[in-house]
């Protein structure tokens, strides 16, 4: 290795922090400043500004001295990490930010995803070999049981749990790729250790019951799940999912099978019109009718569940069934959502082999073509046959040519295409896609919102204990959106949920996120003369970012207003902001709305909602507006009133004048002392 390369920071996040460098290990100092240093290391070569600095390491409430300790931490590490000689420090530091000159490759992190997203490039191309190549590699790069094993700080927490996630679902692939070459002997113990360390995950413990079958320990099995069913049991209610109890049924019988079909959802409840719609296709295509369905939702609304719910009956009428789900890294394979929905699995003569090899070359658009009309000919001959693309919004545009094209097979063959979307995101290749099938005869069906009714009926299937009070609070805050609605009902999951509205934000522009964490702080009915005066932005250019939150159904205009869709979903994005951010926000939007000429009521809303510290521009405004304020909302006023008069840093003059208002907005002492015998 060459002098340039020693000199290198490799940096490991997976496992115990650690850092090396010419084959030392600089020391890394305290936990709070190694938290300082994996939170730069998650972004490396990216400037982070202070307060989110603070923020990664010290939570929402960061104590006095946090900023005083950060620089500390950064001198120290910046002498500890900076090679002698360098031409510059490793960690630097401008106008209010700090960066971390390391590059990504050097970060075991950044490698282990890598490696993941050439996992599954493989996996598209049906190369199991070069996929359990990769993912071997990846997990190669662990080297202890957590990621960031003892880093304090919500960051670092975060992190652990996103890394923790993408690291078992690593394990579980190549876990099924070993068991399919036939080496279940070395799954053994090592999944035998995860489902002890992780006795909920049913995915992992399908895994071990499938390879302690394969090495004839099937009662071993059949204990196993019996122990996650008595977990289950305890601590959600809940009966493991489908395709484990049709397994573990057949281990009591004597044999093992695989289910055709993905699991129910459940509690699945409401949508009888789009299920039944499902349910005649199927018939329909049962007789040699084919027909083209879309089904379109926001995030969440139940499509996948409607899809499982509406096709259960597949296999009964006789059909052969494709199903692919797409993702977001996925469509960056060419065809990858089309070889998946034709791989069903059964293997055959008539499988998408010739299929992967014409999708390698990128200018055989036309054979690729040819052989999926061929291939689903010859499988129309045998069955009818049902094709699913679930998440088409993530498909790759090599895929919805190729859709296209079977739609129009639709007409003579006994052929069943159903593909759920989202509203967003959408090319223009998606975009082209709809506008043809709509001219060209596809039925397309808008998943509505549950009901009031059916809502509350799912609510309490999740819930059973909760009373009507709950049920309708649930029901209120995600307007009829069952993911949503799932989350809002299960005891402790405010992670789970916060996570959820995340999802749903993630397709979105930057900018579009912005708009909607700012409209969160505006209220549940945000002015939308507010959003330029606040952001500073001129109404142009804040258009797209709301014509994209509106699209995606995220946003509803009403008059000149935009309140959330969903309520919970204003809640998390507020209640996620850092305390030190959001008591800035609020005292930043106080002073533009009055800069702009706003009312009193709209700028006292934001003093009180911080709660914002009182400063000089506070205290002048609150001279010159508070009387007015009290007028119009003496409630308002007398919590701004009180939140001032307790602040050291008020004057004297202003003391006298707002003690003066507060005082006239109490109630007389007779009429006190009425109301406290009454609340007595």
């Amino acid at each position: 290795m060459s002098t340039t390369d020693d000199r290198r920071l490799r940096i490991r996040l997976l496992g115990p922090l650690r850092v090396t460098r010419a084959g030392a290990n600089p020391a890394l100092g305290p936990a709070r400043q190694q938290a300082v240093l994996a939170a730069l290391a998650a972004w490396p070569d990216r400037a982070m500004p202070r307060a989110e600095l603070i923020a990664a390491v010290w939570g929402d409430e960061p104590p006095p001295s946090a900023a005083g300790n950060l620089y500390t931490y950064i001198s120290t590490l910046r002498r500890s990490l900076t090679p002698d000689g360098a031409p510059g420090p490793v960690l630097s530091s401008e106008n209010g930010t700090y960066r971390l000159r390391a590059a990504a490759v050097d970060v075991d992190a950044w490698c282990f995803e890598t490696f993941r997203e050439e996992g599954l490039r493989l996996r598209a191309d049906r190369d199991a070999d070069g996929e359990r190549a990769a993912l071997t590699r990846a997990l190669e790069l662990w080297h202890g049981p957590e990621a960031l094993d003892g880093v304090p700080g919500p960051d670092a927490a975060n992190r652990r749990e996103h890394l923790r996630e993408l690291y078992l679902a690593t394990v579980e692939r190549h876990a099924q790729l070993t068991l399919d070459r036939g080496r279940a002997e070395e799954l053994v113990e090592p999944l035998g250790r995860l489902v002890a360390a992780y006795p909920a995950r049913e995915s992992l413990h399908d895994l071990a019951m499938h390879a302690l079958v394969r090495v004839g320990r099937r009662d071993e099995a059949v204990l196993l799940y019996r122990r996650l069913r008595n977990h289950l049991a305890a601590h959600t209610g809940a009966l493991p999912a489908a395709p484990l109890r049709d397994l573990h049924a057949g281990l009591v019988a004597g044999h093992g099978r695989d289910p055709a079909l993905p699991p129910r959802h459940p509690g699945f409840v409401g949508h009888t019109a789009e299920t039944a719609l499902l349910e005649r296709a199927l018939d329909d295509v049962a007789h040699g009718r084919g027909a083209s369905i879309w089904i379109d939702g926001p995030s969440g609304s139940g499509k996948s569940a409607l899809l499982a719910e509406g096709l259960r009956g597949a296999t009964a009428h006789g059909c052969r069934v494709g199903w692919a789900v797409g993702d977001e890294l996925a469509r960056r394979v060419p065809y990858g959502l089309i070889i998946e929905c034709l791989d069903d699995g059964n293997g055959g003569p008539d499988g998408p082999g010739p299929l992967r090899v014409a999708a390698r070359d990128p200018n055989a658009a036309m054979t690729v073509v040819d052989e999926v009309r061929a291939l689903v000919d010859a499988r129309c001959a045998a069955a009818p046959l049902v094709l699913v693309a679930d998440d088409l919004q993530w498909a790759d545009d090599a895929s919805l040519v190729v859709w296209h094209a079977l739609h129009r097979l639709t007409a003579t063959l006994p052929l069943l295409l159903v593909a759920a979307s989202r509203p967003l995101p959408t090319s223009r290749e998606l975009r082209l896609l709809r506008q043809a099938l709509m001219r060209g005869g596809t039925r397309f069906v808008d998943v509505p919102p549950l009901s009031d009714e059916v809502a509350g009926r799912l609510v309490r299937h999740v819930a059973p204990a909760a009373d009507a009070r709950t049920v309708a609070e649930v029901v209120d805050s995600a307007a009829g959106n069952a993911q949503l609605l799932r989350h809002l009902a299960t005891p402790g999951g405010d992670d789970a949920l916060t996570a959820a509205v995340l999802r749903h934000l993630h397709p979105l522009r930057d900018e579009t996120r912005h708009l909607l964490r700012v409209a969160a702080f505006l209220g549940a009915d945000c002015p939308v003369a507010e959003l330029p005066v606040v952001t500073g932005t001129p109404v142009p250019a804040l258009v797209p970012a709301a014509e994209e939150a509106l699209a995606a159904g995220l946003l509803v205009e009403d008059g000149g207003r935009l309140r959330f869709r969903y309520p919970v979903m204003r809640r998390v994005l507020y209640r996620s902001t850092p305390t030190a951010l959001r008591v800035m926000m609020h005292r930043d939007f106080a002073q533009r709305i009055a800069e702009s000429g706003g009312s009193a009521v709209r700028v006292a809303g934001h003093l009180a909602a911080g709660p914002v510290s009182v400063d000089a521009w506070i205290e002048r405004w609150l001279l010159r507006h508070g009387e007015a304020l009290s007028a119009a909302a003496p409630d308002l006023a007398e919590a701004v009133f009180r939140q001032a008069l307790a602040s050291p840093l008020l004057s004297a003059r202003a003391r006298d004048r707002i003690g003066t208002l507060a005082a006239g907005l109490r109630p007389a002492p007779r009429v006190t002392a009425a109301c406290a015998g009454a609340d007595t």
